[in-house]
């Protein structure tokens, strides 16, 4: 459920027309739903409140300050890739020791500032990766806490592209050889070994994969308690799908009974690690027609989005719905149509055979279940501006990331002194 819908044939964000945010602010923009941020978290956190799992939200699918500082408001804590991330993160209101430091590529300035601020966990990849952050820890005369992510080599059987388990993929640890890297581990000055991560994808709508990679998981586990080695966590990553189009994913319910099933008796401390399944529906894409144009073959809507204000389309043949801000009569001819924005690039397709009525320049469209992977992944390419992105709360809203001016993304660059003359 999310809180977009229509009232005497008006799109609404919670209370607010989004009509209304359009003329305030321009197109085109993200609007998200406080209340829609808030549901989700709550379905989530009661469902796992059955098996004891914190949430760590994964800053990587919307990274705004007032996005992550509502979850963090409602019990969030955070699971970062980068130290621009983890910035983020402290900056919305996250206690660093609340956050998990992710990611196959850290670099020794990231570790000693994730040191520096005291992070919770670092979720580590590699051999090379342990040594250095032992070395880094050394430095500063610190421990970091550590918890090995382990590549459990199962197919998501989700987009190629946000599959992580398999061993042809760049991420984690081979379970295989995880044993002898966790005693190393064990012994290395300034780490504390105390758990094992794992996650496998996005966007997943089946729940033999989790299945599959936790019980590979627990054994792991108890192997290693055999072995005299601690384990007191367990990370098990995010990847529960949403409803984009027919997708039936899975209720939190049922994942947190996965959950259970696979850990019973480990007696652990679980941290999942959710994005999408947070914020993905609870944004939408804001954009305004400039043409209705018809060729020989093909109808094309083109609007003032474009592929660098919303990639996923493009990227990963991402399909979302796109429907009015204003609705016709019951009656009104629907046509199919592509909608694409003005780059230059045959690519620039933000939806495929949509079917809409015809349209005028100005008049105003919604690409749904924008908000996670919209504007994080957003560029300038085509010196585009970055778009606005607003929050909605009851009958008010926000900008909580203004669009800049022209003149601040000519700033970004700087001429070299030989040609100023």
């Amino acid at each position: 459920m999310n809180h977009f819908e229509y009232r005497n044939g008006q799109l609404f964000a919670e209370d607010v027309a989004v009509s209304d945010i359009a003329a305030a602010v321009g197109t085109p923009f993200y609007c998200y739903s406080t209340a829609t941020l808030t549901r989700h978290y709550q379905v989530l956190a009661n469902a796992l409140a059955t098996v004891g799992a914190r949430i760590c939200y994964a800053v990587k699918a919307n990274s705004n300050l007032a996005v992550i500082r509502t979850l963090a408001q409602l019990g969030a804590g955070a699971d970062v890739v980068s130290e621009g991330e983890l910035r983020r993160a402290i900056a919305a209101g996250i206690a660093p020791e609340n956050v998990v430091f992710s990611g196959v590529g850290k670099t020794r300035g990231e570790m000693d500032y994730a040191l520096s601020v005291g992070v919770g966990q670092f979720n580590v990849e590699s051999e090379s990766e342990l040594e250095t952050l032992s070395q880094v820890a050394s430095a500063r005369g610190v421990d970091a806490v550590v918890a090995l992510r382990v590549n459990p080599d199962v197919d998501a059987n989700t987009h190629d592209k946000i599959s992580t388990g398999r061993k042809d993929h760049k991420f984690g640890i081979d379970i295989d050889i995880a044993p002898v890297l966790y005693a190393r581990a064990s012994r290395l000055p300034h780490i504390r070994a105390l758990g094992i991560a794992v996650h496998i994808g996005s966007q997943l709508t089946s729940l033999d994969p989790f299945r599959a990679a936790f019980n590979r998981v627990a054994v792991l586990t108890r192997e290693l308690r055999a072995a005299g080695l601690t384990v007191e966590r367990l990370d098990l990553g995010g990847g529960l799908g949403i409803t984009y189009r027919d997708e039936v994913p899975p209720h939190p319910d049922d994942y947190a009974a996965v959950i259970a099933e696979t850990t019973a008796g480990l007696n652990v401390d679980i941290t999942v690690e959710p994005g999408r399944l947070l914020v993905g529906n609870a944004g939408i894409l804001v954009t305004a027609v400039i043409l209705d144009k018809i060729t020989a073959t093909k109808r094309f809507v083109i609007v003032d989005a474009a592929m660098n204000d919303f990639i996923r389309p493009t990227l990963y043949n991402a399909d979302h719905r796109v429907t009015p801000v204003r609705t016709g009569p019951a009656a009104t001819v629907l046509n199919k149509a592509d909608v694409v924005g003005p780059v230059c690039e045959t690519g620039d397709v933000l939806a495929r055979n949509a079917a809409l009525p015809d349209l005028s320049p100005n008049d105003l469209l919604a690409i749904e279940s924008a908000g996670a992977y919209g504007a994080a992944m957003s560029s300038n390419y085509n010196s585009r501006l970055l778009i606005a992105e607003v929050l909605v709360k009851d009958d008010k809203f926000c900008v909580i990331r203004p669009r800049p001016s022209y003149d601040a993304l000519l700033s970004l660059d700087q001429m070299p002194e030989w040609l100023t003359h």
